[in-house]
């Protein structure tokens, strides 16, 4: 079981759960698919996307029941993020946490999700710089 993570804003998360589906943010229809991180990549991605932004929730999708619409594709210096292809079907959500600010003004991730908090440490694309 492989899970990945999509940060989101409470109010867009919930728009989804009423409507059953997740079409995605501003950046990922403007970008053509659903933007993820890895559990190793998260922590970076709040910390680059979202610094100091409050009432976000944390959303944990099993990879595996994505099917071929999912894709793992060159970001950030190379490492490989999940991207989504299609409108997110919920029956994929494994949860749905708060991520709350701490005290330092970084986002406090659930101790479950392992290294979350570390940068850059996802998987890289073959020939690519790091």
């Amino acid at each position: 079981m492989a899970l990945i993570y999509k940060i989101s804003p409470r109010a867009l998360w919930r728009r989804a759960e009423d409507i059953g589906r997740f079409e995605g943010a501003p950046i990922d229809r403007t970008d053509g698919y659903i933007h993820f991180s890895t559990a190793a990549q998260v922590g970076e991605t709040a910390a680059r996307h979202f610094a100091g932004v409050e009432d976000l929730v944390l959303v944990a999708v099993e990879a595996e029941d994505l099917g071929p619409a999912l894709r793992y594709e060159p970001s950030r210096g190379g490492d490989l993020f999940p991207h989504l292809y299609a409108v997110l079907d919920l029956k994929a959500v494994r949860s749905v946490t708060d991520l709350p600010l701490g005290a330092d003004g970084r986002h406090v991730f659930p101790r479950d999700l392992g290294a979350a908090p570390l940068a850059g440490a996802g998987p890289r694309a073959e020939g690519r710089p790091a």
